[in-house]
């Protein structure tokens, strides 16, 4: 099977995984690049194993390191795209951040709000609930004092766990028209 039919059958991702490999085991069975300078000069020309034809080392395409090992023109190369790609990543989150961020953060908000009004809405109904059963004690006030104090301080809790219901649904709604 040639390799056009082979690569049309399994695809273009089987066709670079295969590239990967083959690009691996040649770095792989590659002769050590820091090796000493005198034994690399004088090497024959290096048998390429992928190929298996014989090619010359480049002559101008490694440069001098700080240490004085020789860092080959491809290393230098892939670096710079690493580091332009991790400054792509920044660059992009950035914009990401400025254009979806702000609207997350403040619909997220107002969903909080929304969610403790429910809550508030809740105890104030449960007040309410419990001010209703206790409401003969509003007329009963000189024999039954207790009870009055009990009515009084459910009518309370309603009232300020209502204002809370109430006031957090409105913050909610000013937030999400963004006010």
């Amino acid at each position: 099977m040639d390799s056009v039919r082979f690569g049309r059958a399994l695809g273009v991702g089987a066709r670079a995984a295969a590239k990967t490999l083959v690009m691996a085991v040649d770095a792989a069975t590659a002769p050590n690049p820091t090796a000493n300078a005198e034994q690399g000069a004088a090497k024959s020309p290096v048998l390429n194993p992928g190929t298996n034809r014989g090619v010359n080392p480049p002559v101008n395409t490694e440069r001098a390191d700080t240490s004085g090992a020789r860092i080959p023109e491809p290393v230098e190369r892939t670096a710079a795209q690493i580091k332009q790609t991790g400054q792509g990543l920044k660059q992009g989150g950035k914009q990401f951040n400025k254009a979806v961020g702000g609207r997350l953060v403040r619909l997220s908000g107002a969903l909080w709000l929304e969610l403790t009004g429910v809550f508030f809405g809740i105890f104030a109904v449960s007040a309410v609930a419990g001010s209703w059963r206790m409401r003969s004690a509003l007329h009963e006030t000189m024999g039954n004092h207790d009870s009055h104090v009990r009515l009084l301080i459910s009518l309370t809790m309603a009232a300020v766990f209502g204002y809370f219901c109430v006031s957090s649904f409105v913050k909610a709604n000013r937030r999400t028209k963004g006010q």
